[in-house]
């Protein structure tokens, strides 16, 4: 199997998270885009400097991946693909921020280094939280959910069409790249000519299988809503799950969690 095939087999991997049966899932999509967006605003409102107020956080994504009977390893596999950028952005902080902030006996952390840990945890948890959330509710039910709480119509067509049909540009470059193998039996690398002539037939490809597509959804009744078999509820368990994880997050940010313990500790132990 194609490289690209593993990959879009990998992509459909969420979907298929996305059809079980939990307390999670259960929840109405539009409970968890709010706490999902609540969760992520907490998060980047932190200080680059504060690491042990982003701890508490985690427990968001530890109860929902045990409670939405998600697999760690697949998710953690996904953050690791995404971690490159994160590592990019803040790789040139300990080189720019050289101020001692904090000793470890003799060793000195620069305010870079620490803003650097911080950029992780930031990147850690947010992804994770976006993750969960598609796993938890597939990318159409979210779609549908941003729809409800209106975000412009256009955009979240937009989304839907750009997730559901990535599969098939993806399917078109397989073959496109399987044909290419079978014909170059002694070649086992691309050539950069042979690599833009692939993109270009794939481009053309693309543009007339849009059109054929649209022509396939205009004939189905096609009108630019999204619709799922299971109607939207919002009743009282979801905003419950609403209320209650944003005022942890609130409490998160208002209160230095492990500081207060920490200090709690102390004080039983004299």
């Amino acid at each position: 199997m194609s490289t690209i095939e593993s990959a879009l087999l990998d992509m459909g991997g969420l979907d298929i998270l996305a059809a079980q049966n939990t307390p999670i899932h259960r929840r109405d999509p539009r409970a968890k885009v709010l706490t999902a967006l609540a969760f992520i605003v907490t998060v980047v409102s932190f200080s680059k400097y504060d690491l042990s107020g982003l701890l508490p956080l985690f427990l968001y994504p530890v109860v929902l991946v045990a409670l939405g009977n998600l697999p760690p390893r697949y998710l953690l596999g996904k953050l690791l693909l995404a971690s490159p950028f994160a590592l990019i952005i803040g790789v040139f902080n300990p080189l720019l921020d050289r101020t001692i902030l904090l000793r470890i006996g003799p060793v000195g952390l620069s305010g870079g280094w620490i803003s650097f840990v911080s950029i992780l945890l930031r990147f850690l948890l947010t992804v994770s939280a976006a993750l969960i959330l598609i796993s938890t509710t597939g990318f159409n039910a979210v779609c549908l959910a941003l729809t409800r709480l209106k975000v412009p119509h256009v955009l979240t067509v937009q989304l839907m069409l750009l997730y559901r049909y990535i599969f098939v540009l993806a399917e078109e470059a397989s073959r496109m790249v399987r044909a290419w193998s079978l014909r170059a039996v002694k070649s086992r690398r691309m050539s950069p000519k042979v690599f833009s002539s692939l993109v270009g037939q794939l481009l053309l490809r693309a543009v007339d299988r849009a059109q054929r597509i649209h022509m396939a959804m205009l004939s189905r009744g096609f009108d630019g809503e999204i619709r799922l078999i299971r109607p939207l509820r919002f009743g009282m368990a979801d905003a419950l799950f609403v209320l209650a994880w944003t005022a942890f997050f609130v409490l998160a940010r208002a209160c230095n969690l492990p500081q207060l313990l920490g200090q709690a500790v102390l004080g039983i132990t004299r």
